[in-house]
């Protein structure tokens, strides 16, 4: 075989990527493996975003990995911090020498003849086509496109004179200090956007189409920091994950079971932060809470600037943009310099790759999801979603440890090939996601199915995934495993032989 085979390739050097290999070189050790990005560093969608403000949405003691704690003080932490702690644990785990980078994956095809997938990737800088070979292909590229945002056709957007941006594309030196901006969008980058420029001077209106659930979570964990000063760094983390995890399921589980009562808790807490000035028409959603995603500030930062009178929030629909600014259904006119349209991501399934078995189309529309991270009938792949309800990092490290087991299985087995089976025809036309969020259902006809049984029934639940994931039988009768008696022959065979000869 030539250099460029591996026993697993990994597609995509972020967050969940980096995750792999660590878990690879500390429960399958065995395994040779590379890791093919696009992108000229470490980091992914941390390494992508360069907005004011960008910070994750989720607590860094659920979106670390389990395996090595996050040390720094903040909760929601910042891109940079984020990237940075992903980057040093590749420099820890060894990691970064199995890194290519610069390279665009175009085609996977799995060839039954050969046993193994060829990647097709072009390097974007020269041009030069490369192909690598793996016997398991490991898809962690994320979940949406990164050359392009979502973005609706404004009507009259050609008539602005100002600038417009989106955030997944922020201008270097983009000068807004002093100027009106207003931000298009209502979610997590909106909310993140509006304090972050404010601060810096600028003149920020948030315009949305619908409210949003916000909730303030603190900026700082005191009972982690008290904790510090006697415990190990390892068990303050796995204490705060635990209790983390803890709440953010209850709160989710509330939030179905009773939603009129979540709903009273999070405006009354919102109305508490933004005093008797602001209009609470803007923080009454239309929707219960977790039908969509909710949107978590650092200490009420967004409800702060709004309460001081730095910046504005109007619900309204655009008519159409104008030369200075935004026309709205009701007919009043938002004056801008620059409009941010912080209008979300354009879901893309397994990082835009085309992937075929034996030549022939894999459709994800047509898939089915074992276990939340195989597809149906797809031989010897494995993807990392994660959780929509919590962090991703959950869902993601416990895919990568059973990834780990399933490879080991494999190995002691004597098995080539693992091929998830669905042999009850148990596919739904719901996608795999299950929620109202505009993203997901602008990418309904792209995503795989949810199926009416276990395994395939994708449960947004860490604490329903965990005893499964973590130790489930991996020979369930539904993953069909080649040369696996065969397999086992061969071990006792060598064993016989060995005896012998030993």
């Amino acid at each position: 075989m030539s250099n460029k085979h591996v026993d697993v390739l990994i597609v995509g050097a972020g967050l969940s990527g980096i995750g792999a290999a660590c878990h690879l070189t500390r429960k399958a050790p065995n395994r040779t493996y590379a890791i093919l990005e696009r992108r000229e560093r470490i980091g992914g969608t941390w390494d992508l975003f360069k907005y004011p403000g960008i910070r994750s949405d989720s607590d860094m003691f659920t979106l670390g990995y389990s395996f090595r704690p996050w040390t720094e003080p903040k909760v929601l932490a910042d891109g940079n911090s984020i990237r940075q702690y992903v980057e040093d644990t590749a420099e820890e785990y060894g990691v970064k020498k199995h890194i290519r980078f610069g390279r665009k994956v175009i085609k996977a095809n799995w060839s039954s003849a050969d046993n193994h997938w060829a990647v097709e990737t072009t390097n974007e800088k020269t041009g030069e086509q490369e192909t690598f070979t793996a016997n398991f292909l490991f898809s962690c590229s994320g979940y949406y496109n990164y050359d392009e945002g979502y973005k609706p056709d404004f009507p009259g957007e050609k008539d602005f004179k100002g600038q417009v941006v989106h955030p997944q594309h922020w201008p270097e030196n983009l000068d807004y200090k002093g100027k009106k901006v207003v931000v298009i969008g209502s979610g997590a980058t909106a909310v993140t956007l509006v304090p972050a420029m404010a601060k810096e001077g600028a003149q920020v209106t948030m315009l949305q189409r619908s409210p949003t659930y916000i909730a303030t979570v603190p900026e700082v964990d005191p009972i982690s920091v008290g904790m510090r000063r006697f415990l190990p760094e390892m068990m303050v983390y796995r204490l705060a994950r635990a209790r983390n995890i803890g709440i953010q399921r209850l709160i989710f589980k509330l939030s179905k079971q009773r939603p009129k009562l979540v709903r009273r808790a999070l405006l009354a807490a919102a109305k508490r932060q933004l005093g008797d000035d602001v209009d609470m028409t803007h923080f009454r959603p239309s929707y219960n809470p977790w039908d969509e995603r909710l949107c978590a500030v650092p200490n009420g930062d967004l409800f702060k600037t709004l309460r001081r009178g730095e910046a504005e929030v109007v619900t309204d629909h655009i008519e159409r943009f104008t030369e200075t600014g935004i026309l709205l259904k009701s007919g009043k006119e938002l004056e801008a310099d620059i409009i941010i349209t912080a209008t979300g991501l354009n879901i893309q399934m397994l990082g835009g790759v085309e992937g075929t078995i034996d030549g022939k189309p894999v459709e994800p529309r047509e898939s089915l999801v074992y276990k939340g991270m195989m597809l149906r009938d797809v031989p010897n792949m494995a993807l990392v979603f994660g959780y929509t309800n919590s962090s991703w990092t959950l869902k993601a490290d416990l895919v990568c440890e059973y990834v780990c087991r399933l490879l080991n299985h494999m190995e002691k087995t004597g098995a080539q090939t693992v091929i998830p089976r669905d042999k009850d025809n148990c596919i739904t036309d719901e996608n795999f996601l299950g929620m109202q969020s505009g993203y997901i259902q602008r990418a309904n006809d792209r995503l795989p199915r949810q199926g009416s049984k276990q395994p395939w029934m994708v449960v947004q639940n860490y604490m329903v995934d965990l005893p499964k994931l973590r130790f489930g039988a991996i020979d369930d009768g539904v993953l069909e495993f080649d040369n696996y008696q065969q397999g086992k022959k061969k071990g006792l065979v060598a064993s016989v032989i060995g005896s012998v000869t030993g």
